[in-house]
């Protein structure tokens, strides 16, 4: 598995809504806003224009319409912006082998070693803009680098206007995620933050605590406490955060002072695998879906690259009558190879977010997987053994967060000294749990 400490964060805010004004280029700069595919009725995404008037994500469409009444109104289509991010990641795996996806329009790449092959820092986010700008007529001729690998093409002129992705990316660069990340929500649109290792603290000293991915109830206690800047977190023992907060109140007093190991890891596992079907007629029975949902499960089971492997996170897309799209998703907490613990979560989501229309095609698809199954053991011994071991790693945790809030241990091992001993004292003995 490649990993890489020094970061480069790609963000696209917006990512479905800017796919929609992609292909429909009249929508670019309107008051728009795309309708959330788990409820018609709400608002998922709200363009700039209409945010200014007022507009905001999760609302109904009765109260958009009327602080907004020219608000144009999308159907989403996620099968298609999930098609776009997946361009967009292949792209960018031509710049660097460690690319870390964390959500759609936002995507870690690791640099580690690219200075050595395109230059200082600004070259390599130049290169990077570049690829995510797409291809472009008339550009100047390819170079190459003295060990033969093609370079994108140079840049155009002050005066031609940037086209595909770059003109709304915005790129971070620090080390690690978390630093390359803020990077990027301090960038302006089409442009990139550079934060050299040496001036990483100083950089997120004065950043608010909203950067820190913590849980909603988190960030208002710290509120309370009157802590705002990372500065303030930073200042505090970490002692005392993980005594309030417990591993997360830890976690945030790590990455408040640089001092978090966050590097992206770049993912290697096996192709997707696919199970679809094209129904004669379009299909909106539920109880016929789930049916067919089940049958494309088992038949992807049975995929020879799914041999050694247990589905960790599945995916199910669907193209409706009249060219709209519907998806739903799940990753399982404990991957498994068994078809009706697969189909489960699915199912739950196909009864709350049902298609909103007719299906004419149906597909499965196994995304990630675990080493492992219970048919054949190539890569792990048995399904206890496993077990076994997620409770030893839940139970070493524990350990150490106790020890970390009361500063000595107090767990221990019963361990035998003396078993034929007549007095009960002598025939155990207490020692420390070792982490």
């Amino acid at each position: 598995m490649l990993s890489s400490d020094v970061a480069v964060c790609l963000w696209i805010p917006l990512f479905p809504l800017r796919c929609e004004e992609r292909r429909r280029p009249g929508l670019a700069g309107q008051p728009a806003a795309l309708l959330s595919p788990d409820d018609a009725r709400r608002l998922w995404q709200v363009a700039p224009t209409a945010r200014r008037m007022g507009v905001r994500a999760g609302m109904t469409v009765s109260q958009a319409i009327g602080l907004c009444p020219s608000l144009t109104l999308c159907e989403p289509d996620p099968v298609y912006y999930d098609e776009q991010f997946a361009r967009l990641l292949l792209a960018l795996g031509d710049v660097s082998p460690v690319i870390e996806p964390a959500e759609l329009g936002r995507v870690f790449i690791g640099v580690d070693g690219l200075e050595g092959l395109y230059g200082k820092p600004g070259r390599v986010v130049e290169v990077i803009t570049r690829t995510v700008a797409g291809p472009r007529s008339g550009t100047r001729a390819k170079r190459r680098t003295p060990n033969g690998r093609t370079l994108p093409a140079s840049p155009f002129p002050p005066h031609r206007r940037r086209r595909g992705w770059a003109e709304v990316a915005r790129l971070g660069w620090g080390k690690g995620k978390f630093v390359s990340w803020v990077a990027a929500t301090r960038a302006k649109p089409g442009d990139a933050v550079i934060v050299a290792n040496g001036e990483r603290r100083a950089f997120l000293a004065g950043q608010p605590v909203a950067v820190l991915p913590v849980s909603p109830d988190t960030h208002r206690r710290l509120w309370q406490l009157g802590i705002k800047k990372l500065a303030d977190v930073a200042r505090l023992p970490e002692a005392a955060l993980t005594s309030q907060f417990g591993r997360e109140g830890s976690r945030a007093w790590q990455l408040a002072a640089g001092n978090a190991d966050d590097p992206v890891t770049g993912q290697e596992r096996p192709e997707p695998i696919v199970a679809a079907i094209d129904f004669p007629a379009p299909v909106g029975d539920r109880a016929m879906l789930v049916h067919a949902l089940g049958k494309l499960i088992e038949r992807a089971l049975k995929h020879p690259r799914r041999t050694g492997w247990r589905v960790h996170v599945v995916r199910v897309r669907a193209a409706l009558e009249h060219g709209a799209s519907w998806m739903i998703g799940a990753t399982l907490k404990d991957p498994s190879a068994d078809r009706d613990h697969i189909a489960a979560p699915l199912v739950a989501r196909l009864e709350q977010t049902p298609p909103n229309g007719a299906v004419e095609h149906l597909a499965v698809e196994f995304t990630a997987f675990a080493r492992g199954t219970d048919e054949l053991q190539l890569f792990a011994r048995d399904a206890s053994a496993a077990a076994r071991a997620g409770r030893r790693r839940a139970l070493h945790a524990a350990a150490h967060e106790i020890q970390t809030r009361l500063r000595r241990p107090m767990l221990h091992h019963i361990i035998e000294v003396q078993p034929w001993s007549r007095i009960p004292e002598r025939r155990y003995a207490l020692i420390d749990f070792e982490l």
